[in-house]
Order: structure tokens, then sequence, then C-alpha cells
């Protein structure tokens, strides 16, 4: 799960990301709203933590242009502004959560945990679907208590395609989250590595399934 941390307190940022980290979430750090911005059209991302005090803008006002781009990424607000009327704005303007400094790391990671559990149906180390496991702590696939071999790409695309089981994923999100440093990744490379999954998951009684126009959709399976 890849979490955008939006944050200027370079020591609460580094604490935040080791902490997230050893917690499972894949997290990329920005210190300002407009490198947040360029973040948010060149990558994928799962949820945001968004402090209002940023140096080049108000935090309100980069948590409005997200919105107004239909983005339904979930959304917690990491700030001092511990006013009621501070919070009731926050939750008018599109934010998700409100969480005030200074906080406890537990609660954080509690209303986070509760943040996934809403918007994509849960959310702990683990995320399975049938015989499948994805370690998001360990960074590992396995499978009846097997490893499976796969490159970090295969594995970025298996866990988009886990958080959505059931669902449809489009092929822009899917290019999103696979791309490295900006690199654009065509539809036959898409195709590619959804093949070479396919080889790998299949045996397990996994289903990537092309929606043609639409994307692709992991087959949502229980374990009998």
């Amino acid at each position: 799960m890849r979490l955008l941390l939006i944050e200027d307190d370079a020591i609460l940022a580094d604490g935040l990301m080791h902490t997230l980290s050893n917690s499972g979430y894949s997290i990329t750090s920005a210190t300002s709203g407009c490198y947040a911005e360029q973040l948010l059209l060149a990558q994928d991302f799962d949820l945001i933590i968004l402090d209002l005090g940023l140096p080049d803008m108000d935090g309100l006002a980069l948590l409005r242009r997200i919105r107004h781009r239909k983005s339904p990424l979930p959304i917690l607000i990491l700030t001092a502004r511990d006013g009621v009327n501070d919070r009731i704005e926050g939750i008018e303007q599109g934010a998700d959560d409100y969480l005030t400094k200074p906080f406890e790391l537990r609660e954080l990671e509690a209303r986070l945990h509760a943040l996934v559990r809403r918007c994509y149906g849960g959310f702990s180390n683990t995320i399975s679907n049938g015989r499948l496991v994805l370690d998001t702590q360990n960074h590992q696939v396995l499978s009846d208590g097997n490893v499976l071999v796969l490159t970090a790409r295969e594995y970025g695309l298996l866990e988009i395609l886990l958080l959505q089981a059931g669902k449809v994923v489009a092929k822009e999100r899917i290019a999103q989250r696979l791309s490295l440093d900006g690199e654009a990744l065509t539809d036959n490379a898409i195709d590619i590595y959804i093949y070479r999954l396919r080889k790998r998951i299949e045996p397990y009684g996994a289903v990537i399934r092309t929606v043609r126009g639409l994307g692709y959709l992991l087959e949502k399976t229980t374990d009998d």
C-alpha cells in the first residue's frame, strides 16, 4: 500500500516514514504542496497524510485542488490546528479524517487502518485472496506456505490487483504504479507484465481477467 506523506517537518517526516514502513506501508515524502502535486500526477498512491502548514501553500488549498480533480484518495489531515472550526473546515473541504499534533503514533496507525478498511475493505501486514498471501512487511508472496519469486514490478502489480480484488483496475493506474522515475509504460509493456504474473499465479487458483477497454480484474476467491 503506497502512502504519500506531505509534511515539511523533516524530523517528524523521518520518524513517520520509519514507523509506517515497519507497518507495511510504502511511503513517499513531499515537503511542499507543489512537489506533492507533481508526485500525485506522476505516481499512483493509495492514501495521503497531509499537513496544513506547508511552506508554499496552505494545506487546505492543496486539499481543494486534489478534490477538484475528483480524486477519491483517502486523506488524513495531520496538523497543529486544533480548533473545532479548523476540524470542521478540513472535513468539509474533503478530508476523511483529522488528527492534531502532538499525537500518539498508535492512534495515527489506528486511524490509517480504519481509513483503509473503509475505503479498500481491509488492510493488515498481509493481504489474502484464496491461496495467495501477500506479506507487505517482508515484501513476499506466499501460497501454501511456499514463497513465490516475483520481480519488483510483478509484486507491485499483484499488490494493486489484490487490494482491488473483484474490481477492475484501469490500465492507467497500473502504469502509474509500475512506472519508475517517471518512465512511461506502454500498453504492450503492461500486457507483458500481466501475462508473466498470470503464469506465476494461475497454478495457485488465482485468475486475472482482461476487461476490454477498461483494464484488469483479479477474481475474488476464497480458500476452500
